[in-house]
């Protein structure tokens, strides 16, 4: 072979691999595309309307400053909780957006119409201004709509009413205005309405009576008017009715109402209502009646109401008769108020007598401004027994053992508790970091045990009860057990009674002391308690009925804590498939390039190989033998430079045997002297004819493996290269 035959073989490899190189390269930067093109991402629609929300919202505090960074489920946008796994669509999609008690002012967005996923919509407690979007009404998966202690106007929408899925509509503490939609009859899943604290009017919409789930229907401090529709008696599962502070002038309470089967509390006060008082009595859990603050006129009802009730308030009305004996018989009973009345007879002492008081417990008598003229029984009530009779004619009586000490005035100061428990008393200060926000567990099995507490703002919004100690501890039990912590862990720092009334509490829960001592919580149950109070997912209860979360305050350890990165971003499943989808491809990719690499290569040593082929073919020699480059390797001892018996200007000559024993000179062509191939068969065709007595005839040639050989034929003149001559690839065989 020449030269030029085997430097264009040696560029033809170069291109090979060159070729095998790029397309390898190219099939990475495909795979690696494709892996990009299949990562979880969010869905387009909702990242653009996300970006549409921050665009109408006032962020002072800058706590939105990640949304215009990356994706917003991968990168974890503030207040964003995404699905975990992918959709049919192939995208993530926004479940929940939390963006409580962030400051934010400004609108909210109709775009948020498109979080067609979203499960849980959370703006309590900003500033917000502006009217609800109808928008909102298109998102069908819709559980939690929490608008409530903001600033918004106008009108409910009428749209809000095909969401179908919601389960608490929260909206209290806003202006807005305008009559409830009849749609909302159409809110099949519904358990809470929160609509207390606006400016609506109008009637009460008789339709919302087949709303055959809801548990709490909250409209007090409105405008509302018209009458009470007594279908509300078809609510099945209603647990509070609350309507306080409306204009229902002329209405009466419907006689109704004294069917309601699970019931628990009813309260109407200041409605502007007339007529009798109902027979409440075949309620079984009825435990808070306020009616007060009316025009109901007549005697109240004496058969024996729950023995759940707490509280009975009648007060500012224009009831007549005396005090029922039944009332003596409600062992629970914390509040009774008759004051401002027209009622008769004699004050009866066994409504205490007949009470066995715990240490916690109390009883407040209020039947100031009314017409009673004597005392049934001694009048000597415990100490936490709270009468007052001022204004009744039975204090002219001075005659009465005591009766001056229920008669005065009396500051009815408002219950307030802080620090219920003090047992940290006895600990070194200094042992324990407060100016970190740690401190000592007040009710920690060991003693002076040191962490940092979380910090949550708590309001019991209705409440059916009317003093609060006697149920701390069922409250504690009720609230650890909904967390899943330990008694201990719970330290109700300071409560009070708001206007409502409603009892806010501020609550600091501590790390187990199982945990390996560790004083503070870890990400996950940070993140895991936070979940159930922003969810709702506590239990009902009719005694504590529903809850305001006010705030959840991370401090001292927890200040940067960003645990909404850790809640419900993507799952290990889908990073995991990522990751073996990668290694999948890139196993594929690199399998896909070696074959074309071999197959490319396979195939050029074939045409070289039809190459060489069709050029022995077409080179059919009278008495020249084609031989293998094996059989000259075998003939010279593989070109062993004990048989060499010379050499030409571009190769070596050794002494050689065939397989027929027949003595021969091989001429091997060395590297770098090569010919081009066309250049060596001419030659091989010429030493064919030649034919001299002082010449050796050519046996034969190799024209393979890169090689170029011929042989000699025997003779006695093997130093002048009278011998045969055979080419091998690039051997000359002499």
């Amino acid at each position: 072979m020449s030269r030029q035959s085997r430097a264009e073989q040696v560029m033809m490899m170069r291109r090979v691999r060159m070729g095998g190189c790029i397309l390898a390269l190219w099939l990475w930067c495909c795979c690696f595309m494709l892996l990009a093109a299949s990562a979880p991402i969010t869905d387009p629609s909702e990242v653009s309307a996300l970006l549409a929300v921050k665009k109408q919202l006032v962020d002072p505090m800058n706590h939105l400053r990640n949304w215009n960074k990356g994706d917003p489920c991968t990168s974890n946008w503030t207040g964003l909780l995404c699905i975990n796994n992918l959709e049919n669509d192939g995208y993530l999609h926004v479940q929940e957006l939390q963006l409580l008690n962030m400051n934010l002012s400004g609108t909210l967005a109709p775009e948020l119409g498109q979080l067609s996923h979203l499960k849980i919509l959370d703006f309590m407690w900003n500033e917000l201004t502006g009217s609800i979007p109808k928008e909102i009404g298109h998102i069908s998966t819709l559980r939690l709509l929490l608008l409530n202690g903001n600033k918004l106007s106008g009108s409910f929408p009428d749209e809000l009413g095909y969401l179908s899925n919601l389960n608490r509509l929260q909206v209290d503490q806003n202006n807005i205005s305008g009559q409830i939609p009849k749609t909302f009859a159409n809110l099949s899943s519904v358990r809470h309405l929160h609509f207390n604290n606006n400016s609506l009017s109008g009637q009460i919409p008789p339709e919302l009576s087949q709303l055959s789930t809801l548990l709490h229907l909250l409209l007090d401090n409105n405008n509302l008017s018209g009458y009470l529709p007594p279908e509300f008696l078809n609510l099945p599962e209603l647990r509070i009715l609350q309507l306080d502070n409306n204009d229902f002038s002329g209405s009466d309470i419907p006689a109704s109402y004294g069917n309601f089967s699970r019931l628990a509390k009813l309260s109407l006060r200041n409605c502007h209502l007339q007529g009798a008082v109902p027979e409440l009595s075949r309620i079984p859990s009825l435990t808070y009646l306020d009616l007060s603050q009316n025009h109901l006129t007549g005697p109240i009802p004496t058969n024996k109401l729950s023995d759940n009730m707490t509280t009975i308030d009648l007060s500012d009305n224009q009831l007549n008769g005396s005090i029922p004996g039944s009332f003596s018989d409600l062992p629970s009973l914390q509040t009774l108020s008759l004051e401002n009345n027209f009622l008769t007879g004699p004050v009866p002492t066994n409504i205490w007598q007949n009470m066995s008081f715990s240490t916690s417990a109390r009883l407040k008598l209020d039947l100031r401004n009314n017409s009673f003229s004597s005392i049934q029984g001694y009048l000597n009530p415990p100490v936490n027994v709270t009468l007052r009779l001022e204004g009744n004619p039975v204090c002219n009586n001075a005659n009465l053992l005591n009766i001056s000490l229920f008669c005065g005035s009396e500051s009815g100061e408002d219950e307030m508790l802080t620090n219920l428990n003090n047992s940290t008393a006895n600990c070194p200060i200094q042992a324990c970091p407060t100016d970190n926000f740690y401190e000592y567990v007040p009710a920690s099995p060991v003693p002076c045990f040191c962490a940092a507490p979380l910090r949550i703002g708590y309001r019991l919004k209705s409440p059916s009860f009317s003093y609060f100690p006697p149920y701390i501890q069922p409250f504690e039990v009720y609230l650890t057990s909904s967390l899943n912590l330990s008694l201990y862990q719970l330290s109700i720092d300071t409560y009070f009674w708001e206007k409502g009334p409603r009892l806010r509490m501020y609550l600091k829960l501590f790390p187990s002391i199982n945990d390996n001592h560790s004083n503070t919580f870890n990400v996950s149950e940070v993140q895991r308690i936070r979940h159930i109070y922003t969810s709702w997912t506590f239990p009902g209860s009719d005694l504590f009925g529903p809850y305001e979360l006010l705030n959840f305050t991370l401090l001292g350890p927890y200040a940067d804590m960003n645990f909404e990165n850790e809640t419900k971003g993507i799952s290990k499943g889908i990073l995991v498939a990522v990751i073996v989808g990668g290694v999948a491809c890139a196993v594929a990719m690199s399998a896909i390039v070696t074959i074309l690499i071999t197959r490319r290569h396979a195939r050029y040593l074939h045409a070289m190989s039809r190459k060489r082929l069709s050029t022995k073919v077409s080179m059919r020699l009278d008495g020249v033998k084609d031989f293998t480059f094996k059989e000259m390797a075998l003939a010279t001892d593989n070109f062993n430079s004990s048989s060499q018996v010379g050499q030409g200007g571009y190769g070596k000559v050794y002494k050689g045997t065939l397989s027929d024993k027949t003595v021969v000179a091989v001429k091997r062509a060395e590297e770098g002297s090569l010919q081009g191939q066309k250049e060596f068969l001419t030659e091989i065709k010429l030493l064919s004819r030649l034919h001299h007595r002082n010449l050796v005839s050519l046996v034969g040639y190799c024209d393979e493996e890169g090689e170029q050989v011929y042989s000699c034929g025997p003779d006695q003149y093997v130093p002048v290269l009278r011998h045969l001559c055979v080419w091998v690839g690039g051997v000359h065989v002499h």
